[in-house]
């Protein structure tokens, strides 16, 4: 599946976060460690910065090409820096019905709503699907898809069954849509395995969502992710096992320093100035990195002077 990278913090370069760790997300493009497949079908990134000249709106960067390979990586990743970030590497199909478009890259942002949005994820058959959760979705998300990918969908999705902006009214709309997906399924007798590993963003802002159905289109779906990962790639507990992984989180502090080869200073909450919600850890040693686990919501806020951190139960 994708790889998805979010950062909240002090005004950062963003190649100290996208280029330089050792397990970089351009890096995770060709040689992904927790996933079998190349990330090959498109990049993008979308960020806040004050050095803008429209500092409140994200600058949106998206190619349908392998990182590597965009002519214009190395150029306008190292002239830019971010207080706020959301990156995504997108993977696909070796299928000829893959559209490879700027279109279908991540991540989604849509006008009428703070929020942009990015994910590691899958909902199979979702155009039948939308029998029944067209119902949920609001005209004015709607009429902004251009693309034609499941997760630009359940942007649509999410954002419609949003009643605020709260941390609350989030962690309520993510639990709304997993039920309604669940449920859609069951009226259409289509089950199947459902991945919601969702970055949601907005400025000063990161929601880390690990959620997601079961092989039966179950909602307490179990297991020992580690011991499944073992199975073949293409098997059900190989998918079962990719479903059940965590997210990765990094609290920590001197983020924007640029240094030749970068590495993250690691420290307690209550010193952290920035913090980093990744599919991933960005460096090879993961001590100092806390997990997100399946069925987990977190939500991480800069207040301008450190970044708070709260995990909670999803309800699904």
């Amino acid at each position: 599946m994708c790889r998805v990278l979010a950062f909240i913090g002090p005004e950062t370069p963003l190649e100290n976060l996208l280029l330089k760790p050792t397990n970089s997300l351009v890096n995770q493009t060709l040689d992904p460690e927790r996933h079998p497949e190349l990330q090959l079908a498109g990049w993008g990134f979308g960020a806040w910065s004050e050095h803008l000249l429209k500092p409140e709106e994200p600058f949106i960067y998206r190619r349908p090409m392998a990182a590597f390979y965009d002519d214009n990586l190395k150029r306008i990743v190292p002239s830019l820096s971010a207080s706020t970030m959301l990156a995504h590497v997108r993977a696909a199909p070796y299928d000829a019905k893959v559209v490879m478009a700027d279109e279908n890259c991540h991540p989604f942002s849509f006008a009428e709503t703070p929020w942009i949005a990015a994910q590691n994820g899958y909902l199979p058959n979702w155009q039948l699907l939308q029998r029944e959760l067209l119902q949920h979705c609001k005209d004015a998300y709607l009429k902004q898809m251009r693309g034609t990918t499941d997760t630009e969908f359940l942007y649509v999705l999410l954002l419609s069954l949003l009643q605020g902006d709260s941390d609350e009214d989030v962690q309520c709309a993510v639990e709304e849509m997993v039920k309604v997906i669940a449920s859609a399924m069951k009226s259409l007798d289509l089950p199947g395995l459902t991945k919601l590993k969702m970055a949601l963003v907005s400025q000063g802002r990161i929601i880390g969502i690990n959620a997601g159905l079961g092989l039966n289109g179950e909602t307490d779906p179990s297991g020992d992710w580690q011991e499944l990962r073992e199975s073949e790639p293409g098997t059900d507990d190989f998918s079962l096992s990719m479903l059940l992984e965590p997210m990765y989180l990094l609290m920590g502090r001197n983020f924007e320093k640029n240094e030749a080869t970068y590495d993250f200073e690691m420290c307690n909450e209550e010193d952290a100035t920035g913090a980093i919600f990744a599919s991933e850890a960005l460096t090879d040693d993961t001590d100092g990195w806390s997990y997100v686990e399946f069925g987990e919501i977190v939500f991480l806020k800069n207040d301008g002077e450190r970044v708070t951190k709260t995990v909670n139960r999803l309800s699904m």
